[in-house]
């Protein structure tokens, strides 16, 4: 159920649009993925409204405030959200499938920030740096990610940085990983099953790329309490294989895949229809997060993978001139990880101010 207020005047919250949200946040939660705890919301809600729990909402804002909070308690899933805006919200069927044009505006505002490709590097001791910010679809960042990848191909090992990813595409989650790992047998990543019409997508790896694989040399993934959904995928993935080292802090766990939901002209709720499934652990991290093998806050993650990685490397690397290098280049780090903690420390310190009388 959808209703539409007049988009000409200013918004007013009133009792009548107020039961209308209600109602289309009652009947949007049908399409939520599990469907017991969907049925617990909407009876929770129901409840409420015959007691008069709503009677003092009124304001958008704190509708959707309070409708997140509740629907977030009860489910345990901090992905369930009700948004408002004060101008009214386009009419877009979230099961319409793009134009080619509209697919042409979407690669060229992609390409602009260069597909969320932020940065490739080769850092000190010959050690592979890949940010990424977002996981495009392969048809948009594919060969941007074959160039990446072919630029690190000599490093001796790689540190990719999903600190500040938020998560994207699952067949773009599926080329990366395919980069780590080799191509036969073919590995079965990750399960997405979708409550709308009950289907399940399996992803697994790809027997081709573009570009060589990164193999038989370690890899370290950077995590903060900002990566997410596809993003925690990727590491999830890669953990559950045992092909990385996570270094960072523990995310907030978004396994479920959805999408949004217009309830009316100034109403919107984000609902999770999918749900992810591994193969290796039968499971998904939407209770546990991405746990770090080594945990340290976010802003010291980038040396402390670093100093992790040359360490590695000098246990392997013969006598002479090379290994007398990775001391160096290690000793260099150290003193950078040591400065970056001293720092921290220092703003943990640091009194609050005090407001003023």
């Amino acid at each position: 159920m959808t209703a539409d207020f007049s988009d000409g005047a200013e918004f007013e919250f009133d009792d009548g649009q107020r039961e209308a949200v209600l109602d289309a946040v009652v009947d949007t939660l049908n399409n939520y993925v599990f469907p017991d705890i969907a049925h617990k919301l909407q009876t929770d809600i129901q409840q409420r409204r015959q007691g008069g729990g709503y009677a003092e909402v009124n304001g958008g804002e704190q509708c959707a405030e309070i409708l997140t909070l509740q629907l977030q308690e009860l489910s345990g899933d901090r992905q369930l959200k009700v948004h408002f805006s004060p101008e009214p919200l386009p009419h877009i069927d979230p099961e319409a499938k793009p134009s080619a044009a509209e697919l042409a505006v979407e690669q060229h505002q992609s390409s602009l920030r260069n597909f969320d490709l932020n940065r490739v590097e080769r850092l000190r001791g010959n050690i592979g740096y890949l940010e990424l910010y977002g996981f495009e679809p392969p048809e948009f960042a594919g060969d941007a990610i074959a160039a990446a990848m072919t630029f690190i191909t000599h490093t001796r090992a790689l540190i990719i940085d999903i600190r500040h990813n938020r998560g994207g595409s699952p067949a773009m989650v599926a080329l990366l990983c395919s980069y780590l790992l080799p191509a036969y047998p073919a590995i079965h990543l990750n399960d997405l099953y979708w409550r709308p019409d009950d289907s399940t997508r399996q992803w697994w790896t790809l027997p081709h790329l573009n570009a060589p694989r990164y193999l038989d040399k370690p890899v370290y993934l950077l995590t903060s309490q900002e990566t997410f959904s596809a993003a925690e995928e990727f590491a999830y993935n890669l953990q559950a294989l045992k092909r990385v080292t996570v270094v960072g802090e523990h995310t907030v766990g978004g396994a479920h895949p959805g999408r949004g939901y217009r309830l009316n002209n100034h109403f919107w709720m984000f609902v999770p229809v999918g749900r992810s499934l591994n193969p290796t652990t039968g499971d998904n991290w939407s209770q546990t997060g991405i746990v770090p093998d080594v945990k340290v806050p976010s802003e010291l993650t980038w040396p402390t993978a670093h100093l992790i990685a040359l360490n590695k490397l000098m246990e392997t690397a013969p006598a002479g001139a090379g290994f007398r290098e990775l001391q160096r280049t290690m000793l260099m780090v150290e003193r950078e990880l040591n400065t970056r903690r001293a720092d921290l420390i220092s703003q943990l310190k640091q009194p609050r101010a005090e407001s003023a009388p």
